[in-house]
């Protein structure tokens, strides 16, 4: 299954929804691991299928520190 989600609305208010499951997402705490080191962060996730988007700004953020710090090791 791919991440295939797409944004509905032009506004402040934009929802984002499951291109598969056609429900709208919905904050959840999700767990990430890598390199055998977990973190968890809230990111919207599908209440369907359980897919999840995952933002620019958490790849660039939170993911990359997390990146950093264990290569650093």
């Amino acid at each position: 299954m791919t991440m295939d989600f797409m944004e509905r609305g032009m506004d402040e208010n934009q929802k984002l929804v499951c291109s598969l499951c056609n429900l709208e997402l919905e904050t959840a705490d999700t767990n990430f691991s890598y390199l055998g080191h977990s973190f968890r962060a809230q990111t919207p996730r599908c209440p369907g299928c359980g897919q999840v988007f995952v933002s620019e700004e958490l790849v660039k953020g939170r993911i990359a520190e997390v990146e950093m710090e264990l290569e650093d090791k």
